[in-house]
């Protein structure tokens, strides 16, 4: 062991003064000549053990250590020589330096004052370093409490109001609900069995006079446990809740911010540890402040991540769908930390003819911008998709209403415009009829695909740029999936990760979704998160999607050539499948629904004209012809001869719109096949047959 220089009478050190230094894990590095002297040299392992417990008692501790000639009674101060402590070395880092002086030369010593102030200045350098590193209210709270225990109590509990972890502010009101969220105990200990622990509910403090500093600000202290008993007036098994049965002295601060009660600190001693006096009143009142505003800050925080999670989730689809092409399930998963909710969505649409559009986007940044950039652009989306739009053009739309915003756009104004510049986006709209599903990106990772029975493999498209960008055009590329695929679609969040490169995590995220392919799609998500484990700081949306194909025998296609002679014809057509289908309670509408689209087809588009059925979950009547015109509902008046067709269409059917192709257009109306409630009869006055002569050319 290296000597050390002895202490000469002019140093003004007392002689029996020990000192003894400890390494972060407790083993003596270095004993000043007092502390060999009284403890010996080399140190028995008694000894030794004694000194490790030190650092874990207050400041001016009374401490028995075995010695050299018998046990050793002292006061202790513990310093710590780390970064954490101003103006001591950084030499030997998270060491401590341990000062005993015999009990009777400890009253009074000014040197040891002056060593107790210096350990109290380090412990507020470690507060001020600590406290207000997180947002998270939980967290938070656990800084707290470790902050304290062991360097300046033996138990330590942080309380918080209610509302508060709830991310509002406490009520202006002497009712305030009281939660527990946080505890510690010294090491080597647990926190005491009947105590309140963690997610307890405090119960209500009757009015007392020694806890009426709080409201002020001014901690309270108390040394005589039977007198704090009595002073707060609770029965016997709810003083066993908050007041442990070894505690010796004890002191409360509450948590103000601008007059708000927040909550409070508790910190208790045990033991021999001497008890708490006014200058360990006033550190603890200086570290409360320091929380008080760090819990404020994760309030706030807290309350700005659950609105925006909110708002998010109020406007992501149902997790689980199904539709006649497809049965779908979506996963979705916020950010954590500082960086907030963010603007990852997913969206499954139905659309005309029985199709289904799929939809995941990622809009930039976090926060409630970001999530209000997501709304209108999946409004924007949702609009643009009742158009049947094809998936290119649609995004070509998007991309156009991004521009429009950003010429007027403050760049030191976080608004939703902002957020959506640069916002990657896939649109992808799969046909049950065809099999097939047609995919435009714009700058999104591409869908995996998983076909029966095949290996996975990434859609290979060529994404256009992301939104806002513009001056180049977006492509749409066609897939043919055969009944039972299995469609992923994801953003980045999912798959990217600093420390992995993409390639691999790709190939990952295939594996997992192929190993896992024939389980329910909500548990495959869950899975894949697990299995991934993709990083907390930004928001994950994964949308899976299981395809189904429409039978050959539950659809029919005509093309009827440019004469008004086929309409009847039509409608034989019509009626006959109809009978072969067993859905001869359709026939009558349906009837008239064809009479009238082919008519309008013959007269103003020309031919040939297509007509096709679908049977589903829903009757699916198409009528297509070669012109782009678009027909228009209108209310005929009294006068008129002619206007009222498609008016009965919409009044006939479920639903009934128009699409656009390359080339030619097709009008599709849609009734359910499940019975229906009798309808009252257009007219008392017309008959079926009046009505389809009207409709009828011949």
């Amino acid at each position: 062991m290296p000597a050390a220089r002895a202490a000469r009478p002019d140093d003004g050190i007392p002689p029996d003064l020990a000192a003894v230094l400890l390494d972060a894990d407790g083993r003596v590095l270095m004993c000043s000549p007092a502390a060999r002297r009284q403890l010996g040299d080399p140190l028995a392992p008694e000894a030794a053990a004694a000194l490790r417990e030190i650092p874990r008692r207050g400041p001016g501790a009374r401490v028995r250590i075995p010695g050299t000639a018998g046990p050793v009674h002292a006061r202790s101060l513990t310093t710590p020589l780390s970064d954490h402590g101003p103006g001591h070395s950084n030499l030997v880092p998270s060491a401590r330096l341990i000062l005993l002086l015999p009990v009777g030369r400890a009253a009074g010593d000014p040197r040891l004052s002056d060593a107790r102030g210096q350990g109290h200045q380090a412990l507020a350098h470690t507060a001020a370093v600590d406290i207000g590193a997180t947002l998270d209210l939980g967290e938070a709270a656990r800084a707290f409490v470790d902050v304290l225990v062991p360097d300046f109590a033996d138990l330590a509990s942080v309380d918080l109001a209610e509302s508060v972890l709830h991310g509002d502010e406490p009520r202006r009101t002497d009712e305030v609900e009281f939660r527990r969220a946080a505890v510690a105990a010294r090491p080597g200990t647990t926190w005491p069995a009947p105590m309140l622990d963690v997610g307890d509910r405090l119960p209500p403090f009757p009015e007392s006079p020694m806890l009426g500093p709080l409201a002020e600000g001014i901690p309270v202290r108390a040394t005589d446990m039977a007198y704090l008993r009595t002073s707060l007036r609770l029965d016997a098994a709810t003083l066993d809740t908050i007041i442990p049965a070894a505690a010796t002295s004890s002191m409360v601060a509450t948590l103000l911010v601008r007059g708000l009660l927040l909550g409070s600190i508790t910190v208790w001693r045990t033991g021999g540890r001497p008890a708490f006096d006014e200058r360990d009143a006033a550190l603890l009142a200086e570290i409360a402040s320091r929380a008080a505003l760090s819990v404020d800050n994760a309030r706030r925080y807290t309350r700005e991540h659950r609105t925006a999670v909110a708002l998010q989730r109020s406007l992501l689809p149902r997790l689980a769908n199904r539709t006649p092409a497809a049965e779908t399930a979506g996963t979705y998963r916020p950010a954590e930390g500082e960086a907030g909710v963010g603007g990852d969505w997913f969206d499954v649409i139905p659309l005309s003819s029985m199709r289904t559009a799929f939809v995941v986007g990622d809009v930039v940044g976090h926060g409630l911008g970001a999530t209000a950039a997501m709304a209108r652009l999946r409004t924007a989306v949702q609009t643009l998709a009742d158009l049947d739009l094809e998936p290119d053009e649609l995004i070509g739309h998007l991309d156009d209403l991004v521009i429009s915003y950003w010429p007027e756009h403050d760049p030191d104004d976080s608004t939703a415009e902002l957020a959506a510049l640069g916002a990657t986006f896939q649109y992808a709209v799969y046909d049950p009829v065809s099999c097939t599903c047609t995919v435009a990106s714009a700058g999104h990772p591409p869908p995996l695909v998983l076909r029966p029975d095949t290996e996975p493999q990434f859609v290979d498209l060529t994404p256009g740029p992301p939104l806002g960008v513009g001056g180049m055009p977006f492509e749409s590329f066609e897939i043919d999936l055969p009944p039972s695929s299995l469609l992923a679609f994801y953003t980045d969040g999912l798959v990217e990760r600093r420390d992995r490169d993409l390639t691999a995590r790709m190939s990952e995220f295939a594996a997992v979704v192929a190993e896992n392919r024939r389980r329910p799609l909500g548990a495959i998500g869950a899975v894949v998160l697990g299995r991934l484990d993709p990083p907390r700081d930004d928001d994950v949306a994964l949308l899976l999607a299981r395809t189904e194909c429409i039978p050959d025998d539950a659809v029919a296609a005509w093309e009827l050539p440019a004469d008004l002679g086929e309409v009847a014809h039509a409608r034989a057509l019509v009626t006959a499948k109809l009978t072969e289908w067993g859905l001869d309670e359709l026939a009558y509408t349906t009837e008239l629904v064809v009479s009238e689209l082919v008519t309008n087809a013959i007269r103003y588009a020309g031919g040939p004209v297509g007509l096709r059925l679908i049977r589903g979950g829903t009757l699916v009547c198409e009528v297509s012809d070669p012109s782009n015109t678009q027909p228009r509902l209108r209310r005929a008046r009294d006068t008129d001869e002619g206007g009222r067709g498609l008016f009965l269409v919409a009044q006939l059917t479920n639903r009934w719109g128009s699409r656009y192709h390359r080339a030619g257009k097709t009008i599709w109306a849609e009734q359910s096949t499940t019975p229906q409630p009798a309808a009252a009869p257009l007219s008392a006055e017309l008959s079926a047959d009046a009505l389809l002569a009207a409709f009828d050319p011949d």
